[in-house]
This record gives C-alpha cells, structure tokens and sequence, in this order.
C-alpha cells in the first residue's frame, strides 16, 4: 500500500482491484494514509471477472466495471446500484474457454440489453488477448476491439496489461490493467 500512497500523492487518480476483498483492504489503507480530499478524487476500477452474487459488495468500492460479460451481470449490477457506475463490456476476441467474455457476434445484443438498464452508463470494451511469448501477436486482438468500439460509438478501450500493454495503447487503448 505504501507504493500506491506515493502514487496517489504524485497524482494518480485511478486505481483497479481485482477481487471485491482485496479493494476493501486497499481503501482502508488509503483511509488511513491519505489525506481525505485525496481519498474522495479517487475512481475504483474493478478490473477482475465478478460474479453476479458479489454485485452488491462490488458496487460499494467500485465506480466503473471492466468485466461485464453477460446481461444477467449487468441487470443485477443495475438492480443493486444506488448511484450511477460505468461498466465496460467485455468482448473474448481469442475465443478462449478459460476467459470471460462475450463472443464478438453476440456484442450488439449485449450492448442493447445493457443500455436499457438504469445506473449504468456504457462507456467502452475490454478485451484480454490469449498469452503468448511475443507481445506483438496482441496486437491484431487491440485493433479489432477498436474497430467494434468504433462501430458502436464507444470510446473506452480497456486493453493491455504488463506485456503488451505498450502495444495496447499504440491501438487506442483509454485504460491499461
């Protein structure tokens, strides 16, 4: 937590859990350390795949979603909000079976079920490339993403991580886990 203290205190505003616990954890800590004003500029991203029964504990720390992949997610994460929150619909462009996500042909009926919902606001995709050892084999998995974002009027684009997250961006990435 003391990294993400001195992050915060040279200006980064947005931070991403994975797991609803570990979220808690992390903004006590913050609590605790920062200043108040600083703690309240703070956007919470859960970037991990989230279960629908965790839906409530998840809207108490988390202001924007990565993960939303089917429509039962997003109607009880509207359920369950009592404010606005952002979600990012995410779109398995590998077709792996181990990844969340919903198949690229199957987008434009999400996108519609989602953007009928109360409290949520659609603001972009997510998408998690297959791993591989050279990060350029990303790079076609970013610039479909962008391409269906374009399509869709979306201008969000959470994509990249640690490996390739470079190449992410050279694609348009707007968020990088």
């Amino acid at each position: 937590s003391e990294r993400v203290v001195a992050a915060v205190r040279a200006g980064l505003r947005d931070l991403g859990e994975n797991y609803v616990q570990e979220a808690v954890a992390m903004r006590a800590a913050l609590a605790d350390a920062l200043e108040p004003s600083l703690v309240t500029a703070l956007t919470w991203h859960g970037i991990g795949h989230l279960q629908r029964n965790k839906a409530r504990d998840a809207l108490a720390c988390f202001t924007w979603f990565h993960g939303v992949d089917s429509a039962a997610l997003a109607a009880e994460l509207s359920k369950r909000a009592e404010r606005d929150v952002t979600v990012l619909l995410q779109v398995n462009l590998s077709r792996e079976t181990t990844k969340s996500g919903v198949a690229e042909e199957d987008l434009p009926a999400l996108l519609d079920a989602v953007r009928g919902l109360p409290h949520l606001r659609v603001a972009g995709l997510m998408t998690m490339p297959a791993p591989a050892e050279d990060p350029e084999t990303s790079r076609p998995v970013f610039a479909r993403l962008r391409a269906l974002a374009e399509r869709h009027a979306l201008v969000e684009l959470s994509m990249g991580m640690s490996d390739d997250f470079e190449l992410a961006i050279e694609e348009g990435a707007t968020l990088v886990r």
